[in-house]
């Protein structure tokens, strides 16, 4: 069967555009390697944040974004059902403290930017944060509430996606390797082709996250996406209320804008809906190496108890980790490539890819079918500089 779009990714990201390209009508087709949801996705937080990012492009995508969740989880409750559809979304708010003076005006300075932007970025004192955060360090100088911030189960969201995919008559493939495209008149994509032979396709979109600079150099058009490692640690469940909104350190924003290949860990602090709590975060360019340092680890408790002193008698119960795409100049790739019609690109949204997904998936459904999207798509696009470039991939560890 020939579709109209094959999806190479079963992230939240290929899973979002799939969903919005088949609610514009398309047939639609969803590959990976894996089994859906198993790779970065996984290795997620839930994060759906605009208190992390500058005015910009990436921010105004963000608040797309968070505008969409809401409204698509309502929409696949109405067509899949609540069961089907539940994806644990809490509008729980986000709360960025600073503990020393200098982080305090760096985090004052930025939060007035973001006003200008339309964030609601609500300065409070550390007595005010104290009572929005009761087990919160008392060594905070300065804190500013995000109430926009929200917080979702990556896996089940990225499925209840694919069961409406499913829904609408596309199709969810597992355990299908892409390992490049057929072309046909004028270098345009034609198919896929995988270890299952090739299907046929009107159009391509990679959406494969850390492993898309690999795919798109396969498919004759290279980008610069690489892999950024990072490590989660979960806790044993503590008593409700213990964190209450998503809490971190004033740098980590400064963490995530980095383009260092050193490691860097930031305190981020935040409970799910069973009880435990994720704590992170880290960063670092190391390849595709799946090695678990300890070291890093302990730093994460270390900082951890630090911001929460509640949780230096809490056990961790396992730690995760995995790859998210960076792209050196922070921006997702969204878009056709130039050099390979019918190719799309939808990655590079590193440690974002949740909060974006909504976003990026009706981004590109309104490119694909012409209809003017709600954010500008000009400062995504794949021929900007630094992104079409093979010496940035190589460079790479492998």
């Amino acid at each position: 069967m020939a579709y109209d779009v094959v999806v190479v990714g079963a992230g939240v990201i290929g899973a979002a555009c799939a969903e919005a390209l088949t609610a514009a009508g398309l047939s639609v087709a969803v590959l990976d390697h894996g089994a859906p949801a198993s790779g970065t996705t996984a290795a997620g937080e839930g994060n759906v944040l605009v208190s992390d990012k500058a005015p910009g492009p990436e921010l105004a995508l963000a608040q797309h974004s968070r505008r969409r969740w809401p409204r698509l989880l309502a929409e696949l409750r109405d067509l899949l059902g609540p069961r089907r559809a539940e994806a644990e979304w809490e509008a729980k708010g986000g709360l960025v403290v600073a503990t020393a003076p200098a982080a305090a005006s760096a985090l004052a300075d930025f939060a007035a930017a973001q006003r200008t932007a339309g964030v609601r970025a609500e300065p409070v004192t550390p007595a005010e944060a104290g009572a929005l955060e009761p087990h919160l360090t008392a060594d905070v100088t300065a804190a500013v509430h995000y109430p926009q911030d929200g917080q979702l189960q990556p896996v089940l969201a990225t499925t209840a996606l694919l069961a409406a995919v499913r829904e609408r008559g596309g199709r969810v493939r597992a355990g299908v390797t892409a390992h490049g495209v057929e072309t046909g008149a004028g270098g345009a994509v034609t198919g896929v082709r995988t270890d299952r032979g090739t299907v046929p396709c009107g159009a391509v979109v990679n959406a494969c996250g850390p492993w898309a600079g690999r795919f798109a150099a396969a498919a004759g058009a290279p980008v610069a996406v690489l892999p950024r490692r990072g490590l989660v640690l979960v806790t044993a469940a503590v008593p409700a209320g213990t964190v209450r909104h998503k809490v971190y350190d004033a740098d980590y924003v400064g963490a995530v804008a980095g383009g260092t290949a050193a490691l860097q860990t930031s305190t981020v602090v935040e409970a799910t809906r069973a009880g435990t709590v994720l704590v992170g975060s880290s960063r670092e360019r190391a390849g595709f190496d799946e090695t678990v340092r300890v070291a890093v680890l302990r730093e994460l408790a270390r900082k951890a108890a630090g911001l929460f002193p509640v949780l230096a008698g809490v056990p961790v119960i396992r730690a995760y980790g995995g790859f998210r795409p960076y792209v050196p100049d922070h921006l997702p790739v969204i878009g056709e490539d130039p050099r390979r019609p019918r190719l799309w690109h939808a990655t590079g949204h590193e440690g974002a890819g949740i909060g974006l997904a909504a976003g990026t998936g009706q981004l590109l459904a309104d490119l694909f079918t012409g209809r003017a999207p709600e954010v500008p798509a000009e400062p995504f696009r794949v021929d900007r500089p630094g992104v079409m470039t093979e010496a940035e991939a190589a460079d790479e560890p492998a």
